[in-house]
């Protein structure tokens, strides 16, 4: 999902730049703050308890780089529809450059009349793949489809989908469900950038992964014991009750384990490598403890960070991060993710900068960073609040977004003041816990701050009509 490349991260700060249900998620160290504008719950939302239920089953083959598998979901939508609309991830055109590739190879359901790809802007055989109801669905009314599919892994390189000696790893290796509650199916098309376009609902998600038996799985979720070894393979499975996707890494990981505020941290890195697991924890842990005491209590009950071969960067999933950096800074970036887009989800087409703006301004969290730069970022060209298709290249899209959008929160904090500020994110926090947050959500929780609302709209983070009335 989101990547930052150690040159991205580096914008602003070092260049300059388990659960089974909703009454397991840790709950807030203490009530939420009042901002005075009456939008601050006394506790963190909830997921819908009508959210989809999805199942995941995956087979990685010998090989290492071809993974088969079925998905069901059970999808009961808030508005009226007579389609369920997929998310083909891979086949955008970052992913299948390298060789990925993703297709499905078959629909069941009681009410699937018919299926088929829709191109979307990525490769073939298409971005989208859209299952046709016999009837339409009324607001509240159920239907579950399985979907098989086959997933190709390409080589080695800094994406959501590869392999390289002794580990192969996957994340939104599996038809994403592309609902937005209260708007309905995503068909944004993909773009020729180094960021993401997807925006999907948190599931309840239970995850399950064949593998060669030599391998250690680490992905999404609160994970079991694998089953004992048989014909040579074994099989490792997760639950975790608010997913908005996965990602799942098998290799032969060396893994370290420790507990920070009740978030049970698990680490792996390939042997040879030179790395230690148990530093990695407690790197980990350090980035979670000096989160939540900006932005309130972890979101999961579990995190899980694989470290790839380092190939510059570091992508995040619920719960768990792919981590392909030496950086640090990096695996800060990742970890707040969990809050921005994790927890509180966004359209990374239409609004990225409501997680990469967060996750790069929480990268302050371990220090501030010079205010003459932050300054220089702030004066850059470009709307932090564009989408996906409003820029031209990679460079204009990360400075604006990544450097300019995480500048501009940070000088809304100084001109509103770091504790009035901090409560009222805590506020936004709790209050969009679980949902897909708009531009118009942040100026509500910043309505009794109006300094921070004019650093935010001067930037193109927020227009006129996201502003409180």
């Amino acid at each position: 999902m989101r990547r930052a490349p150690v040159v991205l991260a580096a914008l602003l700060l070092t260049a300059g730049c388990g659960a089974t249900g909703p009454e397991a998620f840790p709950a807030p160290t203490s009530a939420a703050p009042d901002t005075g504008a009456g939008s601050c719950p006394g506790e963190r939302a909830a997921p819908d308890p009508d959210r989809p239920a999805v199942d995941l089953a995956f087979r990685l083959d010998d090989d290492l780089r071809t993974v088969t598998g079925t998905e069901t979901v059970a999808f009961t939508p808030d508005l009226p529809t007579g389609e369920l609309v997929f998310r083909l991830v891979p086949n955008g055109p970052d992913a299948t450059a390298l060789g990925n590739q993703l297709t499905v190879t078959g629909v069941r359901g009681a009410d699937v009349a018919g299926s088929g790809y829709e191109s979307a802007a990525a490769a073939a055989p298409g971005g989208l793949y859209v299952v046709t109801l016999a009837d339409r669905l009324a607001a509240g009314e159920s239907t579950e489809v399985a979907l098989d599919f086959t997933l190709r892994l390409g080589g080695g390189g800094f994406e959501r989908l590869g392999t390289a000696a002794g580990v192969s790893w996957w994340a939104s290796g599996a038809p994403l469900l592309a609902w937005e509650p209260g708007v309905g199916w995503a068909r944004d098309p993909f773009v020729a950038l180094l960021g993401e376009t997807a925006s999907s609902p948190v599931s309840d998600t239970t995850i399950s992964v064949d593998a060669p038996a030599a391998l250690t799985v680490l992905m999404t979720g609160d994970q079991d014991e694998p089953t004992r070894e048989r014909g040579g393979r074994r099989t490792w499975t997760s639950h975790e009750p608010v997913a908005r996707d996965v990602s799942v890494a098998a290799g032969s990981f060396v893994t370290a384990e420790t507990e920070v505020a009740g978030v049970r941290v698990t680490t792996g890195v390939l042997p040879g490598s030179g790395r230690d697991p148990a530093r990695l924890a407690r790197a980990t842990g350090q980035a979670i403890e000096q989160l939540a005491a900006r932005f309130g209590a972890f979101p999961y009950a579990t995190l899980t960070v694989p470290w790839l071969p380092d190939f510059g960067g570091g992508i995040e999933y619920p719960s768990s991060i792919l981590l392909a950096s030496e950086d640090e800074t990096v695996l800060v970036h990742e970890v707040a993710h969990m809050w921005f887009y994790g927890m509180v989800g966004d359209s990374q087409f239409r609004d990225p900068w409501l997680d990469e703006a967060f996750a790069s301004y929480a990268e302050s969290v371990t220090g501030d960073p010079p205010p003459a730069r932050v300054s220089r970022l702030l004066a850059t060209d470009g709307d932090v609040g564009g989408s996906m298709a409003s820029f031209p290249d990679d460079r204009r899209y990360v400075t604006a977004v990544y450097g300019k959008g995480a500048a501009a929160l940070l000088t809304a904090r100084q001109q509103a003041g770091a504790e009035a500020f901090d409560a009222a994110l805590r506020c936004y926090v709790d209050a969009r816990a679980w949902t897909i947050a708009t531009p118009a959500d942040v100026g509500t929780a910043l309505a009794d701050l109006p300094a921070a609302l004019a650093v935010l709209q001067q930037a193109g983070a927020l227009d006129p009509e996201d502003l409180p009335r």
